[in-house]
């Protein structure tokens, strides 16, 4: 009797055990995340954005409004979310940092050339605008944020960095001609070359795994109206990002193909490993155009997905190399209304 008495209690035990770890794995996921499992929160507060994985994929870079900090500064975390610690100069404002290969060194764009303190905020009175600062340029520096190197000098906005795979080249964004364009140079800041020609914004673009391919968002305003618009904001340094599709080409700026043509804002673009899918941070579905879901699409435009089903903000994600955990930025469960925090889940095909 005694016997059986305690295998029942072992079986409670196990079934309870089961059913903690069940709701933990639970506990920041909404119905219907299919493709998402046990995912975890690695930061907890202030606005956390635009973490990436270093090539080794055990650490991850990002930028972050904590505390008492007026504007975004970069830093670095291990995979679990320990040991955060920034790594840019504290000074100015800074955005879009990437791990170079080896993960000795890092990148990031940076307005602490032009002053200590953070660059005013956008002027809203146009609506919802980005501010593509002149002061911008990307650096490099050691991991430790020791031993800062210029790398572009051009008059005007140098941000939105990312490394190639095959850790050959860097993808930017740049203002050096009058418009928003996508550039690529080497390693070291060297053989700095335009990619994109079209009016319009383009960035945000990252190389597919093998380092062929390039994925990026793009405004291209056609009508009289838009045009109007996009040319007295550009004079003044802004963007408004209401219209953003996602377009793929080759690695050296040939064979541009849109993907995506929803007339809605959608951004954040990266490439699943197979290099088949992307997957990306759009308002496609939402009512009243401020609801950000990821969604998944094939390179020719079909198969669309919704992955999330927040009603606030989901964006910035990244495949680890195998495809089996995704990073992602989110407002979800968030402590204070506007934190956005940094994400890992595994992916389930």
């Amino acid at each position: 009797m005694k016997k059986n008495i305690l295998l029942i209690k072992i079986s409670i035990l196990t079934i309870c055990l089961a059913f903690v770890n069940f709701a933990q794995d639970d506990d920041y996921q909404f119905e219907g995340e299919k493709h998402l499992n046990n995912i975890r929160m690695l930061t907890d507060g202030g606005e956390n954005a635009e973490a990436y994985l270093s090539f080794e994929e055990n650490k991850i870079i990002f930028q972050a409004t904590v505390g008492e900090m007026k504007c975004d500064q970069i830093f670095t975390m291990n995979l679990d979310g320990s040991e955060k610690k920034i790594v840019s100069t504290g000074k100015g404002r800074t955005t879009c940092s990437y791990f170079l290969p080896g993960d000795q060194k890092i990148i990031y764009a940076s307005t602490h050339l032009a002053g200590d303190d953070c660059p005013p905020p956008p002027d809203r009175s146009k609506g919802y605008v980005w501010k593509l600062y002149d002061s911008f340029d990307i650096f490099s520096a050691n991991a430790d944020g020791t031993d800062v190197h210029r790398l572009t000098s051009s008059t005007g906005y140098d941000a939105e960095a990312t490394v190639s795979p095959k850790g050959d080249k860097i993808v930017f964004t740049s203002t050096r001609d009058g418009d928003p364009e996508l550039y690529v140079m080497d390693i070291d800041g060297s053989n700095q070359t335009r990619l994109t020609f079209e009016k319009g914004y383009d960035g945000g673009a990252f190389f597919s795994l093998d380092g062929s391919k390039i994925v990026f968002r793009a405004s291209r305003p056609k009508t009289e109206t838009e045009l109007s618009d996009y040319n007295e904001l550009a004079n003044n340094g802004l963007f408004r990002p209401s219209i953003l599709e996602i377009y793929v080409m080759n690695a050296d700026g040939s064979d541009i193909v849109q993907v995506t043509n929803f007339g809605k804002a959608s951004f954040a673009p990266f490439f699943h490993p197979d290099g088949k899918r992307i997957i990306f941070s759009s308002n496609v579905n939402s009512k009243n155009g401020r609801d950000f879901d990821l969604y998944l699409i094939n390179i020719d435009g079909t198969g669309l997905q919704q992955i999330t089903f927040n009603e606030t903000f989901d964006g910035f994600p990244m495949f680890t190399k195998d495809g089996k955990q995704l990073v992602f930025c989110s407002n979800r469960f968030n402590k204070n209304e506007g934190d956005t925090n940094v994400f890992i889940a595994d992916w389930v095909e």
